[in-house]
């Protein structure tokens, strides 16, 4: 029974983290995951432009995507706009970057970055971390392009 407890935990913490870490609505998470950036931020209202980060390895948004192949577990640096913190899921806060670059269509957009950290909504940051492409964490949910271990400074 404990087994099963540990199990239903586990399951739960992906179900929030997969339905945007809202809250556990299994229901809301249609569309989302499959895609190039699992759960999905919010669309965003008004226009986002962050200059890009300073020194070796950084890189624009868009820049992560179309050099992914080359900077696949390489240490990298983003600059963003923070859109979404979900805290707490799978031992780690994931955190949402939007700088103006790439396409919404295609998801290219945006960011996650997984970190001990928590950064405010709001917020622009230089993020630094290590990029991952293709991380597949289950149940069809996978990242294009995500960075792990993350730290942040304004």
């Amino acid at each position: 029974m404990i087994r099963f407890g540990k199990l239903l935990a586990a399951v739960a913490s992906t179900a929030v983290l997969l339905a945007g870490g809202d809250a556990l609505a299994f229901g809301n998470m249609s569309g989302q995951g499959g895609g190039s950036e699992g759960a999905k931020a919010p669309a965003s209202t008004e226009p986002i432009q962050v200059e890009k980060a300073k020194g070796k390895n950084a890189y624009t948004v868009s820049e992560l995507y179309e050099k992914s192949g080359t900077l696949d577990k390489k240490s990298v640096s983003v600059r963003g706009k923070v859109v979404k913190v979900s805290k707490g899921i799978m031992g780690k806060n994931w955190v949402h970057l939007r700088d103006g670059s790439g396409d919404t269509g295609k998801g290219t957009n945006n960011v996650v970055v997984t970190s001990q950290e928590d950064p405010k909504v709001g917020d622009v940051v230089t993020a630094r971390g290590t990029l991952y492409k293709d991380k597949d964490f289950g149940a069809g949910y996978q990242y294009a392009v995500i960075l792990e271990e993350g730290t942040f400074k304004p």
